[in-house]
């Protein structure tokens, strides 16, 4: 691997996160086994053959590295990948990148898709990936990742296995699909990223900004610019639901040893110690 972005890593259960965030540095995250990323400030060369990408916004910490990425894949020969972005965005990145493939004299391969809070995208057999609204400075999405089982029915709890394999073979629906809440990404947002969309409560895996985390940074103002801080947490520590919550986005005001100290400081048992900052 070349080793040109940090990368961060934490085993959850079967699913790997790894990535990076930094308030107006570069953010950008990848679950392997899902084979999908979330946001492109920078592109590790290591995330290359990651085929799917989700960008919440486009301010530049989140998508500069679109380019470099398209334009690496196809000096690798690798086929197009799907990116998908708020629907408001795509007329004008597909701008950015005829730019871009003008000055590198070579095309950039990719398949841009615009979505909006509400859809749901057909990712898989197994997974599903719904689309939220959440509230930047400029229009934003966050998104979660949903596993869906097919589970029997009940009317058909009492049968044999035998009387079920011949109910399937004649064409009878013996399954209703169940759907998990398994990643939620929140990108940049105020809170109300977070309150109205509950099901990011619930998410196995929560992975949230933290942007701001001293007392002297004012949470209304912090709020009115689409972020949020540790207070915010503190307000809401009776919600998170998820197995595992990170936070990120770290402002660069803050090293490891002070995020550390000012977080254990107002969350002590680190939300039963499902709390990990990605610093």
């Amino acid at each position: 691997m070349v080793d040109n972005a940090p990368i961060l890593s934490l085993k959850h259960g079967d699913l790997t996160i790894e990535g990076y965030s930094r308030a107006a540095v570069q953010s950008y995250w990848r679950i392997a086994e899902y084979r999908m990323g979330f946001d492109l400030g920078a592109q590790p060369w290591d995330f290359m053959g990651t085929p799917n990408w989700f960008i919440t916004h486009t301010h530049l910490d989140h998508i500069a590295a679109l380019p470099v990425y398209l334009a690496r894949r196809r000096m690798m020969k690798m086929e197009a990948p799907t990116v998908y972005l708020p629907e408001t965005a795509v007329t004008a990145v597909g701008h950015m990148l005829d730019s871009f493939s003008r000055l590198d004299r070579g095309k950039l391969p990719v398949r841009l898709v615009g979505v909006k809070a509400g859809d749901v995208i057909d990712y898989s057999r197994e997974l599903v990936v719904s689309v939220h609204n959440t509230y930047h400075t400029i229009p934003s999405v966050g998104y979660l990742v949903w596993e869906r089982r097919n589970k029997l029915k009940p009317e058909f709890a009492a049968l044999s296995g035998d009387e079920i394999r011949d109910l399937r073979l004649s064409g009878t629906p013996i399954t209703d699909e169940i759907r998990i809440p398994s990643v939620a990404y929140v990108g940049d947002s105020a809170p109300r990223g977070l309150d109205e969309n509950p099901d990011f409560y619930a998410a196995r895996i929560l992975i949230v900004e933290m942007t701001f985390i001293a007392k002297s940074h004012r949470t209304e103002l912090i709020h009115k610019n689409g972020h949020m801080h540790l207070d915010d947490f503190v307000r809401r520590q009776d919600k998170f639901k998820n197995e595992l919550i990170i936070a990120a986005h770290f402002s660069t005001r803050y090293n490891l040893k002070q995020a550390e100290k000012i977080v254990r400081t107002a969350l002590p048992d680190m939300l039963n110690q499902r709390l990990h900052l990605w610093l």
